[in-house]
């Protein structure tokens, strides 16, 4: 990735210089779509908006390089009509994402189980630190790197390791045929499918399982690939396929957090992410909670509760060997300025400090947002 020298770019880097010397917290915000990820985030704006654009893109070579304050949407249309896309669907949350907040949350959509997360796709980076020094790392192939990928480190760090400025992804082809299969069954059941369907040869893409209103659950499942596999795929495991363009549509609310299950959420409750072993069973939940919208053929589990149960799911979640966050807190001050993560591990915490004290001396890049005092 070769080096910028535009005035955006240099007025960036002097931001961030002065506010080190002066030891003003800055708050990077893209779009402000996700705003709510995270601790409260604090400090003067730094908004990325100016600093747009794709700088390069070789659809043979199957990657582009853009620029962080690129509209999300503006990048997937340029790939879509080369027939190519972001495999791992990040989600938008709204139309203003951009491509700097899909790499800073590190979120990724409905596919994510199947063909990897962001950070997979992350080929190189370039980022001003908190000395407001301009800094590239990796570039624009798979196999460039000796040593720690610093350019994948990026991925879901929050900004509070450095301001990225510009990203070499990798992108796939749109897969030839696409099929939605729906299911009638239970939490288990639909967790004992998936885990059988896992160990045979089938394009599993995406998943997902909700408790429907009516008392019965379905479980949706997405398969992606060529003609003659996702025909085969359909006639194996049964089940109603969906017609027409009824599936895209579906998808992208699940991507989005537009289905009924999560626009429907009670304002006084919080939104939890409980991420697990895809093999792990039904999760003893509090009593009162409603079953988890289920995603990632059983590793991600969503659950709708309030925030005085938030122990009792991390003890849920860590008794099937995994975690919870909260990820979307409910409408109370209390609650807004809670931890919404775990605490780290004493090893992986020294790690952490170790990083920002690395990249970020001052302590003014997105502070607290990621993990507490950094």
């Amino acid at each position: 990735m070769r080096p910028m020298h535009d005035a955006v770019l240099l007025q960036l880097i002097d931001t961030v210089r002065a506010a080190a010397g002066r030891g003003t917290p800055l708050r990077i915000r893209g779009g402000g779509t996700k705003d709510f990820l995270g601790q409260l985030p604090v400090g003067e704006l730094l908004h990325m908006g100016a600093l747009a654009g794709i700088v390069s893109y070789e659809p043979s070579e199957l990657v582009v390089t853009v620029r962080a304050g690129t509209p999300l949407s503006e990048l997937e249309a340029t790939l879509a009509a080369q027939g190519q896309c972001l495999a791992f669907e990040p989600p938008r949350f709204g139309a203003d994402g951009t491509v700097g907040g899909m790499v800073a949350s590190g979120l990724s959509g409905p596919a994510r189980a199947s063909v990897g997360a962001v950070r997979d796709y992350v080929l190189g980076v370039t980022l001003v630190n908190g000395r407001g020094e301009l800094l590239t790392f990796g570039g624009q192939v798979m196999k460039n790197v000796a040593g720690y990928d610093l350019s994948r480190l990026m991925a879901g760090a929050m900004g509070t390791l450095g301001v990225v400025v510009e990203v070499s992804l990798k992108v796939l082809p749109v897969a030839p045929a696409e099929a939605t299969l729906r299911f009638e069954a239970s939490q288990a059941e639909a967790l004992r499918r998936l885990a059988a369907w896992g160990g045979q040869p089938l394009p599993l893409n995406a998943s997902y399982w909700v408790d429907e209103p009516a008392g019965h659950g379905t479980l949706s499942v997405r398969l992606r690939g060529a003609v003659a596999a996702v025909d085969a795929a359909c006639r194996t495991m049964g089940g109603e396929r969906q017609p027409g363009n009824a599936p895209s549509v579906d998808w992208s609310a699940c991507r989005d957090q537009r289905m009924p299950w999560f626009t429907g959420r009670d304002p006084t409750l919080s939104l939890w992410r409980l991420s697990v072993p895809k093999t792990a069973p039904v999760l003893e939940l509090p009593p009162g909670v409603a079953p988890p919208l289920v995603e990632w053929h059983g590793a991600q589990r969503w659950v709708i509760a309030a925030a005085a149960h938030g122990q009792a799911l991390r003890r849920a979640a860590a008794a099937a060997g995994g975690s919870a966050s909260l990820f979307i807190a409910e409408n109370d001050l209390s609650v807004l300025a809670m931890s919404r993560f775990e605490p780290l591990k004493p090893p992986l915490d020294r790690i952490h400090r170790r990083l920002k004290a690395e990249f970020d001396p001052a302590g003014i890049l997105n502070p607290g947002r990621l993990v507490a005092g950094l």
